[in-house]
């Protein structure tokens, strides 16, 4: 067994699957930074249609690079309820497909531009000024890394080629197809990356150590494998966000059950679709110099792999999709139960989709924008308890002051911990811009606790507004309301021109509260009103004014942002 465990082997496994997963990673950041907003809009495009939800799974997946990431992702969106299940299976669905983009293109035999690659990456990300040049210079970097890594797992190998132990084992895979698909699933559950076992296979099969039948069960081995990453992620999730783990699971599971059931007939498939005979073996230095390989290679069959994965996710694919519906209640039928459906106090963001920023960023600004809301909401219900006193409403103020609270701890904790992913500029700016809009709303809620608590002292204290005093506060509470208003609506549009008209506001508002404060103290001198409301009166317009202020702020903020 030395020949399997010689210390060449080892080094090279280990150093080469490193180059290979980093590579990636490096790849996947490039092209979502590239991507940015696009990405956003993608997802934007979910309906209920399951075919738009497979083509979003397979853009999202060809950007990320990553099926078990858009997997992991669509669980949290199911989780904060943004995602039904039937719309998640459908995204899932396209994920698998999108994912053998991987598969693909490591099968090409480029393992020479490595390192040219990895050059070029190197200079544009170090030396380029231009932020596109410098995402570029990371794909590039990724992509030259990926190669590399796959070359030194090769070189790697090399001692495995006269070990009859390996041969053993693999010519007992080849006997026992279900042992290939459980070897697939583990190795993919042991390194967590579906696109990792795929590059392992095909170096394995490449340099002629494992036939194309022993390929295919470790491939199949693999999508269940990648299933399980979502599973684990699922936990401490609702059911809906369980069932939809689940389900990718099961189906699959079923897939590679038929597929083991017709493999010889799928095996043919895969041969008559794809050029060349896949255990065509190099036997000369001439076929080598030809084919830019080696004595003992299989030239042609990282082509019929990276098809046999394609060909088994978009048959599964074909065959499930008008199925989501059994498979939806399938799931609902082996996890049972009924959810909890209690608002939640985080509706949009969940940590796991923090590891594709350009959506996490986006989430953010949804939940930044009901919070946004929640202040305006206080705001509008504040000023109806000063009209009419009535104590219901502050027990509703006070559920929404706590929940601004929450709100603010939560959205800040999600932003900080994106803020330690690798994220583009524009990203970075959009975390900074939402950290100060979610402290100035829990800001604009502090001011709506302090009025509303005026209003307390002023009714239990049996304290009465002249007519003009009481009409003045509801001016004041009117403008500083519809300010807030106007700002949030910019948030969702994205209004160019609200720098302009948000200083409008303001100097109206500030007018407003320097001719109240002036009428009000003419009022005093006249003896129209007392001192002890003429007190609680100012501090009112001081809160409004500070409101205003703070609304502002907040739409010089996305004034900036744009």
């Amino acid at each position: 067994m030395s020949a399997l465990f010689n210390q060449q082997l080892i080094f090279g496994l280990l150093g080469g699957l490193g180059m290979f997963l980093f590579g990636i990673k490096i790849m996947s950041e490039g092209l979502q930074k590239i991507a940015g907003n696009k990405m956003r809009k993608i997802i934007g495009a979910l309906t209920d249609n399951r075919f738009i939800g497979a083509l979003v799974g397979i853009a999202v997946t060809a950007i990320i690079q990553s099926s078990g990431a858009t997997t992991v992702m669509v669980v949290g969106f199911v989780n904060t309820g943004l995602l039904t299940l039937v719309q998640a299976i459908g995204v899932i669905l396209g994920a698998n497909i999108g994912t053998t983009i991987t598969a693909q293109l490591i099968a090409f035999n480029i393992g020479k531009f490595a390192l040219p690659a990895i050059g070029l990456g190197a200079g544009l990300k170090l030396f380029s000024k231009n932020k596109k040049y410098t995402y570029l210079g990371e794909i590039f970097l990724g992509f030259g890394l990926l190669f590399l890594g796959l070359t030194t797992m090769k070189h790697a190998f090399i001692p495995l080629k006269g070990s009859a132990d390996f041969q053993h084992l693999f010519l007992l895979v080849g006997d026992y197809q279900l042992l290939g698909v459980l070897i697939g699933a583990l190795l993919t559950i042991l390194v967590q990356s579906s696109s990792a076992t795929i590059g392992i296979t095909l170096v394995l099969a490449s340099s002629g150590l494992i036939s194309f039948e022993t390929s295919v069960a470790l491939i199949l081995g693999e999508n269940i494998g990648t299933t399980i990453t979502a599973n684990v992620a699922a936990i401490g999730t609702n059911l809906a966000a369980k069932r939809t783990a689940f389900s990718h699971f099961l189906f699959n599971a079923l897939g590679v059950l038929y597929i083991l059931l017709l493999m010889p007939v799928f095996i043919r498939l895969v041969s008559a679709l794809t050029p060349g005979d896949a255990d065509f073996v190099i036997q000369t230095q001439a076929q080598a110099s030809s084919f830019a390989a080696q004595i003992g290679d299989k030239p042609y069959i990282a082509r019929h792999i990276a098809n046999a994965h394609t060909l088994f996710n978009v048959i599964n694919t074909l065959i499930f999709l008008p199925l989501i519906g059994f498979l939806a209640k399938l799931s609902t039928l082996i996890i049972r139960g009924a959810d909890n459906h209690e608002n939640l106090q985080v509706k949009f963001i969940d940590d796991r989709v923090l590891n594709t920023p350009p959506v996490a960023i986006g989430q953010a600004r949804r939940e930044t924008r009901r919070m946004g809301q929640l202040a305006l909401e206080m705001v509008e219900e504040t000023s109806l308890f000063l009209d009419d006193g009535h104590i219901k409403r502050i027990r509703s103020l006070k559920k929404k002051e706590q929940l601004i609270n929450v709100l603010q701890h939560e959205i800040l904790d999600f932003l900080v911990k994106l803020s330690q992913r690798s994220i583009s500029t524009e990203t970075s700016r959009s975390l900074s811009s939402l950290m100060d809009m979610v402290n100035n709303f829990e800001r604009i809620g502090d001011h709506c606790e302090d009025i509303w608590k005026l209003g307390i002292h002023k009714y239990e204290g049996k304290i009465a507004f002249s007519y003009l005093g009481q009409n003045d506060v509801s001016l004041i509470a009117e403008k500083t309301g519809e300010f807030l208003q106007f700002v949030i609506a910019a948030m969702e549009t994205g209004d160019q021109s609200i720098s302009s008209k948000a200083i409008e506001y303001e100097d109206a508002i500030e007018l407003l509260e320097n001719n109240l404060s002036q009428g009000h103290i003419k009022r005093l001198h006249t003896g129209e009103c007392a001192v002890q409301p003429g007190l609680i009166f100012i501090d009112i317009l001081h809160s409004y004014k500070e409101i205003g202020n703070l609304t502002y702020d907040i739409s010089e903020t996305i004034s900036g942002e744009q």
